[in-house]
């Protein structure tokens, strides 16, 4: 069962996905983070580097993404990209994930991907405003990214807010499930956790030959 958690970047997706994890439980469910497959800018100057649009879906590696997706839906294991976000680069090491039941694709543009988007079966989106968005986004970057102020708001209005608008809030419209922040969020999340469960038992069910 391949779920994908799309929504505009500080939406709360890690949470949701977190929130799965507990639910469902860890021995059923895997993720997979779109943010790993990221283009490697190796052969780029490093100020170059920082120009660069990350909010477009070009980019991410798409196709090894959409090929992973397969690899996983089939049930064979996949070394997952691990990305460093001080460099924009690749490192050499890679993050090995085994198939589970249930696999978590998370990311910000996976639904504007038809690549990645046909291969999802459940679509769930999470709705939250752009001023939460934004102060997530900031505390973000600058604790585990090592960004300043200056530089998180000017990429915000550079790429971030007009690629929200012309890709991820668009794409919102292909969702099975939208979840919103705040007091509805924990209905949301049941809901889909229930789905999930259900989808499980049938599963196991038709496995052991009940």
């Amino acid at each position: 069962m391949i779920i994908g958690i799309c929504g505009g970047t500080g939406s709360g997706k890690t949470t949701i996905a977190r929130k799965i994890f507990e639910t469902v439980g860890r021995q059923n469910v895997v993720l997979v983070e779109q943010d790993s497959y990221y283009r490697n800018l190796a052969d780029m100057p490093p100020d170059e580097r920082n120009l660069a649009n990350f909010d477009h879906p070009d980019s991410h590696d798409n196709e090894l993404l959409a090929n992973h997706i397969k690899r996983l839906k089939a049930g064979y294991s996949i070394e997952m990209p691990v990305y460093d976000f001080r460099t924009h680069t690749r490192t050499n090491e890679t993050e090995h994930i085994e198939p589970k039941p249930v696999v978590l694709i998370e990311g910000i543009l996976i639904f504007a991907e038809p690549r990645v988007s046909e291969l999802l079966d459940v679509k769930v989106f999470v709705d939250t405003p752009d001023d939460i968005r934004f102060i997530r986004r900031l505390k973000r970057d600058i604790a585990e990214r090592g960004r300043t102020v200056d530089s998180v708001i000017a990429q915000w209005f550079a790429t971030v807010r007009p690629a929200h608008f012309e890709f991820v809030e668009p794409s919102k419209r292909n969702a099975d499930l939208i979840i919103p922040e705040g007091g509805k969020t924990d209905v949301g999340i049941e809901f889909l956790c229930s789905k999930i469960r259900e989808e499980l038992s049938k599963e196991w069910s038709a496995g052991s030959g009940q």
